[in-house]
This record gives C-alpha cells, structure tokens and sequence, in this order.
C-alpha cells in the first residue's frame, strides 16, 4: 500500500523513509513507556518500610493500592479520549512529567491519609501514558502488523517492571536508602523519558510529509465500527460507539481478570521475597530480593512472543493466543505455588509465571484497532485500561487480606491462578 505525495518529493507509504519513520515512532513509544513503571510498580518494595514506620496492616497498604489503580483506570477512561481528541505525543509527555512530581509528594508522606490520596492522584497522571502511546502507534500501523507491534510496546512495558523492581531494589539494598527514595529516584527516568518521547515523536504520518495509512480493522464485521477518512466526531459519539461493540467490552472483561492476576504478582511477589523467612533461607544461591527480578523478566518476554503468535500462528485472531497464555499462566502459577522459590526450579518458574500471565497484554491491546479503526482506537483502550485497572484495584485489598489473615504470602500464586482461568473463559465469546 502507497501513496505519493503532491511535491516533487515522493513520500510513499511502503518506501524505505516511511519503514524508518514507523520504527522511529514505535522506538520513541516503546522508550518513553520504558520509564513510566518507576511511577507505580515500586509501591511493592516500599511497602515493607512503610509497614514499619506507620504500622499499617497489608490490607490497608492494599487499599492505597487499589486507590491508585482506580485513579489509573477512571483516568484511562477519560485520557483515551483525550488522546483521540488531542493526540497521544502531548498528553503522554505531560503523564511523566506530571507522575513524577506525585512520586515526591507521595515520598513526604506522614501516615495513611498522606499516601493514599498523592498515590491516587498519581495513579490518574500515569493515565496519560499508556492509552496515549497506543492511539500514536495506531496512526502508523496497519492490521496486519499490529500483533507485532504492540508485542514490542507492551515488552517495552514489560521492561519498564524490570527497571522498576531493579531501581528500586537498587534503592534500597545498593544505597541503602529508606523507601522514600524509590519514590524520588527512579521517577527522574521517567521524566527524561517523557520529554524525549515529545522532541522525538510526531502523531501522524502526514506531520513527516506522508500521506495518512489507511490502517483499517480486521476484518468485514467490524468496518461498522470504524471512522473513515476526515470525519469528525463528539467525545460522546465516540464513546457511544466504543461502548456499543460488544467484543471489545467483552475483551475489557477478560483484560479485567489478566490484569487482576498481573498486579497480584507485581504487588505481592517483592512482598513475599522480601519475607523474613525467605532472607535467612539456608539453601538459597542467590539474595532472595533479587530472585524476583524473574517475575518481571518473564513478563517482558512474554508480551513479545504473544503479539507475534496471535499475528502469524492465529492470523490476528486475537482471542486464541490469549487464552492459550492464560491457561499456561493458571498452570505455572499452581505450579509455583508447589516447589521452594528460592531453588533454581522456583526462579525458572517465577519466570514462567510473569511469561504466561502478562503474555496477553499484546494481543489485548491491538485488538483495540482491530474492533474501532485507528480514530477511535485511544478510547477503546483508554475503556479498555478502565475495566483493567477497576479490576485489578478490586482484587489488591482482597488479597491482601487473604495474607494477612493465613500469613502466608505463597497464597497469592494460587489465587492468581483462579483469575488466569477465569480470564481464558471470558476470553473465548469474543470469537472473532
């Protein structure tokens, strides 16, 4: 597919400019996202210092937690939407900067109240991020491509828990700060990364000289859902439209129980590897703080492979790698639950956990594209992200109960693997 434009410079969709200015957009994305989990998923190595200053049960630091992931997922209804209105290279900018000055005020806090209502209005600012840098992506991918694509933006995410369990580990077993500096000190990544995603990126490929992609959906059924060529339309129009395909709210239902799952592990493995029991475990042949560091890892990789296989094995049939992921990830999860994490098995399985149980994210999120057309794809996944975050907010102080009340934190394997089957269940009705 390609178009020429009206100057004596030729500037053709398929050219060799046009490929390098894709991947300069996808790079530049995929970069800025890379810092944006120094904002949120440190909350976990923190939580142990935090315990001890202000004496707070784990069922109350759930519910800061969950504070946050509802601020994320009301944010992520509304910012989607701003991206489709607005475009996604500004309001993405303006997430980091705007995140990493709620990290420092949550880093003075005094108490309870002092955390949760910063973190919660963090929570809203890191809503500018996701939502916006796919509604970019969108503009300059076409179907056929996109399981590969957001394979790429969700492993840079993935890499994004990485940096944020290292930097914070770094925080706090390297310099031997108290947690208040993982909220100060990993942030200032995030904000560099958000100002080079502004000087680096464009929103549309008419912005460089070329002509706009005819990016499309999937397929005959959904062209309905689709805005074509200049067409304008309200913020509420847009919702409307977005709200009334009902593959794409049963797709936010599934993605609602992946991520309930996903941020059981993020928020609750550091918890469980930072145990007492597991620091003075005679037989470990690693520091137990760092095995968790597989969790991560293996999430990161995950979300790579899925994008590609729900592209090439499945032919874009979205549905079928994300239920073959979270099946796996039911399976490794109970798995975990049942060997030492601290032996090399557990690492390998750990891995295997984050592989499985994040793997989907890919596949989840070009289908947003794929149901609504690029136009409208920044509020399906900002609606999308909604149901995700709600979700994964419900379960945090459940399960932090559940912990607090048995004392032993291994639970939360198990549980996780309850919410990966049920994801697979709902997953499959949205056959397409």
């Amino acid at each position: 597919m390609g178009y020429a434009h009206t100057s004596s410079t030729t500037f053709v969709a398929g050219s060799t400019g046009f490929r390098r200015a894709q991947w300069r957009m996808l790079f530049a994305a995929m970069l800025c996202y890379l810092f944006f989990y120094t904002g949120r998923q440190t909350f976990g190595f923190a939580i142990s210092g935090i315990q001890k200053e202000f004496g707070l049960s784990k069922e109350m630091l759930g519910w800061v937690s969950s504070a946050m992931l509802w601020a994320y997922a009301i944010g992520q209804a509304i910012n989607g939407n701003l991206a489709d209105k607005y475009g996604g290279r500004r309001i993405m900018r303006s997430g980091a900067i705007l995140s990493c000055c709620a990290n420092w005020v949550v880093s003075f806090s005094g108490g309870f109240a002092s955390l949760i209502f910063p973190w919660a209005v963090n929570g809203y600012f890191q809503a500018l991020g996701w939502a916006s840098g796919s509604r970019l992506l969108a503009n300059w991918w076409s179907v056929g491509e996109r399981g590969k694509v957001y394979g790429f933006y969700v492993f840079a995410a993935g890499c994004a828990s990485i940096l944020s369990y290292v930097t914070s580990i770094v925080v706090l077993d390297v310099f031997h700060l108290d947690w208040r500096w993982i909220f100060r000190i990993p942030v200032l990544l995030m904000l560099a990364g958000g100002i080079f995603f502004y000087l680096v990126a464009r929103e549309r490929p008419e912005d460089m000289g070329f002509k706009p992609l005819d990016t499309g959906v999937a397929n005959e059924d959904d062209k309905g859902n689709a805005i074509l060529g200049d067409q304008t339309e309200s913020s509420w129009t847009r919702y409307q439209a977005v709200l009334k395909n009902w593959r794409l709210d049963i797709a936010a239902l599934a993605l609602g129980f992946q991520n309930a799952a996903r941020y059981g592990l993020i928020v609750w493995v550091p918890v469980h590897f930072f145990g007492s029991n597991w620091a003075k475990a005679p037989d470990a042949f690693i520091n137990p703080k760092w095995i968790s560091v597989a969790l991560p890892v293996g999430m990161a990789i995950g979300a790579l492979s899925n994008g590609w296989i729900s592209d090439k094995l499945f032919g874009s049939k979205r549905y079928k790698a994300i239920m073959l992921y979270m099946v796996l990830g039911a399976a490794t999860s109970m798995w975990m639950f049942t060997i030492p994490g601290h032996s090399v098995i557990g690492v390998a399985a750990l891995f295997l956990c984050g592989f499985f149980v994040y793997g989907p994210a890919s596949s989840f999120w070009a289908l947003c594209p794929d149901l609504v057309g690029s136009r409208r794809a920044g509020t399906a996944t900002g609606i999308m992200n909604f149901s995700s975050y709600l979700f994964a907010g419900l379960a945090e102080p459940l399960i932090g109960r559940i912990l607090d009340t048995s004392g032993n934190t291994a639970l939360v394997f198990p549980i996780v693997a309850v919410i990966c089957a049920i994801s697979a269940l709902v997953a499959l009705f949205i056959r397409r």
